[in-house]
């Protein structure tokens, strides 16, 4: 049965209690950094991993990205389980399960139980985004896409940090498995801060922001944005992860650089992704077809460099910067905001579901693909396909978009 109550449906409106509701997201935006700083490290350690263990391109390629398979499975029944217990408890629980199976990631002893420790991972990151989503665009209504910009960049701050403090634990312990452990072990740490820290007055708020609330939206996720948007999330699926699970395999592997200097360009690649907010802001005040369409435009010729042009650090670096704020910053801030505002606002945890889902659900293979394509053509080639090609029919697809028919704010007296 539902926890939510009318008087949690109200934010508060003095700026006392204002304070403590930003406080409050913050305390849980901390959540996601520690989320992001494992996400981040284990491809940096793949090639490490590659080696003792033996596997392929494909399979570490894989075991990067497979934890997607666990959001995409995980990410729409939340949908429904947040329509049942509180949004807290389906976080917390989410954390929970991410944090566990990030520890015992350190301890697999085959290619079958890390792909069933990494899915876990993802059963428990889809809970915990799923319901950081619906707190953001259900507790701050008038700039939504800007919270969901915030969470992004609570990832941004994660990619940085995660790989600085990977590298030293690295070198410290000699294994990739010490940084695994001690990201596994904050994340309890992270629960406990929630447990006592973090109330219903921001967790079960429903769409109202001092005296603004939602008007208009589909009343079913079966309508046109959400289906058009349901597509675009799989091609984003398939670019960011195709970035994100194999991209510094390929720094490694391919151009030769150093853990220490693959590590450097990731964490600059955060800094693209705390620039996130602009992204939201964007979402916030352009049209969803201009701002996917020429998102997804810019992504089309980043592809291209990133994996057939640039060879130089200095060139990595940037292009990788770019990346983080064009894509990461801008197409999947903007996806998971266009998500919900496309349905009225009982449908929002539905809607993030219906996001995680799609986007996940692709991205799950992400990593397989792209490094069978660079196994069959060469990296130049499985860029060409998995994320210039991709790219360049979002952006056409975008234009199907029907900005009039989502959900918008209405001031009451």
């Amino acid at each position: 049965m539902s926890t939510q109550t009318p008087a949690m449906a109200a934010a508060p409106a003095n700026p006392s209690a204002n304070r403590r509701m930003l406080l409050m997201f913050g305390i849980l935006l901390v959540s996601y950094v520690v989320n992001a700083m494992d996400r981040q490290i284990f491809p940096l350690l793949a090639a490490d991993v590659r080696k003792e263990y033996g596997f392929s391109l494909a399979d570490i390629g894989l075991l990067s990205t497979i934890f997607t398979l666990g959001m995409a499975v995980a990410g729409w029944p939340t949908g429904y389980l947040l329509a049942r217990f509180s949004r807290k408890t389906v976080l917390q629980i989410g954390i929970a399960i991410f944090s566990v199976g990030t520890l015992l990631t350190a301890f697999a002893v085959s290619m079958s139980d890390m792909l069933l420790f990494r899915a876990a991972t993802g059963i428990g990151e889809a809970m915990q985004l799923t319901a950081l989503i619906a707190i953001a665009t259900t507790a701050f209504v008038r700039s939504r896409a800007i919270a969901v910009g915030a969470v992004n960049a609570s990832f941004g701050i994660g990619a940085i940090i995660g790989p600085l403090m990977a590298h030293p634990a690295l070198a410290a312990y000699g294994s990739w498995r010490a940084p695994i452990i001690l990201f596994g072990a904050i994340g309890f740490v992270v629960m406990i801060m929630i447990t006592f820290t973090v109330d219903a007055a921001l967790t079960e708020v429903e769409g109202r922001d001092n005296g603004a609330k939602l008007v208009g939206g589909a009343t079913t996720l079966m309508n046109r944005n959400t289906i058009v948007l349901t597509v675009l999330s799989m091609i984003g699926g398939l670019i960011i992860y195709g970035y994100l699970g194999m991209y510094p395999v390929f720094l490694r592997e391919q151009l030769h650089f150093t853990p220490a200097d693959t590590g450097q360009v990731m964490s600059i690649y955060g800094l693209g992704v705390l620039c996130s907010l602009i992204g939201g802001w964007l979402g916030d005040r352009f049209s969803p077809r201009a701002v996917l369409g020429l998102a997804f435009l810019a992504a089309t010729g980043l592809g291209y460099l990133l994996f057939s042009s640039a060879a130089s650090f200095t060139a990595q670096a940037s292009l990788s910067f770019v990346w983080g704020f064009i894509v990461s910053g801008t197409i999947y801030v903007n996806l998971a905001g266009f998500h919900v505002k496309s349905v009225s606002s009982q449908l929002a945890d539905r809607a993030s579901g219906a996001f995680v889902t799609s986007l996940y659900g692709a991205a799950a293979i992400a990593g397989y693909l792209i490094g069978w394509l660079a196994g069959l053509g060469g990296w130049g080639q499985a860029g060409l396909l998995q994320v210039t090609l991709l790219s360049a029919i979002a952006a056409l697809l975008s234009l199907a978009i029907r900005p009039e028919a989502m959900s918008v704010r209405a001031v009451t007296q």
